[in-house]
């Protein structure tokens, strides 16, 4: 939880997938609330078999979601600031990029992108294994990008499966904010 003297830098959604790579959530959350967010864990329904759901509840207070509500029921969360999609697999990146929002996971990252927020996605699956030079992916990449989604894949650099550092993911957060607040500045 955010500690008392430590001040708000906003509510973060982190948008964990079906992946091997779920079990370092905690740690991101963690590493989140020291930086003064607020944070909340959305899943994709298969990351709910990746990740332990009561103890990312007990972490941040709030429930882990991982399906849309009925439109009668009130929201459970507040509304993000930022979003971290990590882990992301091959296949929320392909169906984010192609907007199809058949998941609470990928309807938020389709909204939200749509609205211009800072995204960080951060894609984790097994490299050399066809997926990562499948040309859907490189496509899907391509278009995040231009939709103007900070994608951090370099997974040479970052063995095995592009599992990028909690506060490598963060100071790229706070970089993408600071360029989104400079070009408001200038428009």
């Amino acid at each position: 939880m955010n500690t008392l003297d430590q001040p708000s830098a906003g509510v973060l959604y982190v948008i964990a997938c079906g992946s091997s790579s779920a079990f370092l959530v905690p740690d991101l959350v963690q590493c989140a609330q020291a930086a003064g967010w607020t944070v909340c864990v959305i899943t994709t329904p298969s990351g709910r078999h990746f990740i332990d759901m009561l103890a990312l509840e007990q972490l941040t207070g709030y429930p882990v979601r991982s399906e849309y509500k009925k439109p009668e029921e009130p929201d459970v969360l507040p509304r993000a600031d930022a979003i971290v999609v990590f882990p992301a697999t091959f296949n929320t990146i392909n169906k984010w990029a192609l907007g199809i929002s058949d998941t609470l996971a990928v309807g938020l990252l389709s909204e939200y992108t749509g609205l211009n927020k800072p995204i960080v996605a951060v894609p984790c699956f097994k490299t050399g294994g066809g997926l990562d030079t499948n040309p859907a992916f490189k496509r899907s990449l391509r278009l995040l990008r231009k939709y103007k989604v900070h994608v951090l894949y370099e997974p040479e650099l970052y063995p095995p499966k592009n599992r990028v550092p909690p506060e490598i993911i963060l100071a790229t957060l706070n970089d993408v904010i600071n360029e989104k607040v400079d070009n408001k500045q200038v428009e």
